[in-house]
């Protein structure tokens, strides 16, 4: 029989985060996906909560993701897929784990902490013949989905510059003050041991590298940047010039310093024949101008989207779209894409519009070639 619901398992996401319960809800979203297993927290009491929570058998909650991975990887209802929302440290070898057990994999980014950790994924996962998903969530914002589309057709012409911002003010008062701790949401992102080599540029700077190459399709060539710490161990706010392989040229900045400004991504794209600007904050709106024209706001939702648009709409024009609609539509891509696959059926480039592994080792490339930039007094490095 062909299977029409996909079973999954979680690695973090207890009860008190943020990250895992958006993931959580938007799994379940389409109705396509039920949590059956999961190794929510090293904390015995606290997993144990969590699987009493979600009202899981008592014999798939389990202590170790290594033991979770073996174990599913072996029942006949195994889960189709792992979502592994674990802080930046555990993403390699978790993933790694459940690859070797022949289960599909969506990670949260930064993929992992070496270009290297991130390859060898990469080649598990062919050789397993598995799908991997990085979750990139502003992909899923259906006006980035348009302007991915616009773009395509050729509707501003040839890409020429792009600008791009992701601007937030939360950490702001941890300047100056060494390795404390003012706020809790970066506990452990300022740690060098759980978070890896950067902090903003990891966190939200590869949103913005993510963001742009998804609207473009184009990938950068190489960089020059300018992190600053401001005491802390890890950086703090980021910028940079970039190439492109087109040859064009941007800017890019990324802050967790900036009052004023709560989660300011803004995407601006230019071309031969016009102009695209996306707001994370006003996502349901899209801006463009062409050539010798006036700028036209374009509305999720209208008759006048694109067919891609229009599929992945949920919602009446007018009504606002936000985060958890944002990850329920790579979350519908990818479920059926897993239930694709695990029913051995041939995968089409729409069922694979989801952020892939690539994306992931992207991810990386940026982030260590943005901190070995700046450490060389903001030198042009490879990405």
């Amino acid at each position: 029989m062909m299977k029409k619901y996909a079973a999954y398992g979680m690695v973090g996401a207890g009860l008190n985060s943020f990250i895992g319960n958006v993931h959580r809800v938007a799994a379940g979203f389409d109705g396509l996906a039920v949590l059956a297993a999961g190794c929510f927290s090293r904390h015995k009491d606290k997993n144990q909560e969590t699987g009493e929570f979600y009202r899981l058998d008592e014999e798939r909650v389990y202590d170790d993701y290594r033991e979770m991975a073996e174990k599913e990887g072996a029942r006949e209802d195994g889960i189709d897929f792992v979502v592994i929302s674990a802080p930046n440290n555990a993403h390699y070898a978790t993933a790694k784990a459940f690859l070797e057990n022949g289960i599909h994999v969506l990670c949260e980014k930064p993929l992992c902490f070496e270009v290297s950790e991130a390859e060898e994924l990469k080649k598990l996962a062919k050789e397993k013949d598995l799908l991997f998903c990085v979750n990139y969530s502003y992909s899923g914002n259906n006006m980035v989905k348009e302007a991915r589309e616009l773009i395509r057709s050729g509707s501003i012409g040839r890409i020429i510059d792009v600008n791009a911002e992701y601007l937030q003010e939360y950490l702001v008062d941890d300047i100056g003050k060494g390795d404390q701790t003012m706020n809790k949401l970066s506990s452990w992102r300022k740690d060098p041991k759980i978070a890896g080599i950067s902090n903003c540029v990891g966190d939200i700077g590869t949103h913005i590298e993510n963001t742009v190459s998804y609207m473009t399709g184009l990938r950068v060539k190489r960089l020059a940047a300018k992190l600053d710490y401001f005491g802390q161990p890890l950086d703090l706010n980021a910028n940079m010039l970039v190439e492109f392989d087109n040859g064009a040229h941007g800017v890019f900045c990324s802050s967790q310093v900036c009052v004023g400004h709560m989660n300011g991504l803004v995407t601006r794209i230019f071309g031969t024949e016009g102009a695209i600007e996306w707001h994370e904050e006003q996502p349901d709106i899209l801006y463009v101008t062409k050539k010798g024209q006036p700028t036209q706001i374009c509305y999720r939702g209208m008759a006048y989207v694109s067919q891609r648009s229009a599929e992945m709409n949920r919602l009446p024009a007018g009504h606002p779209e936000g985060l958890y609609e944002a990850f329920a539509n790579i979350y519908k891509v990818w479920i059926g894409a897993v239930l694709k696959k695990v029913n051995g059926e041939t995968l089409t480039e729409k069922d694979c519009d989801f952020p892939s592994i690539d994306d992931g080792i992207e991810g990386v490339k940026f982030l260590h070639a943005a901190v070995e930039s700046s450490r060389r007094d903001a030198a042009w490095v490879e990405v």
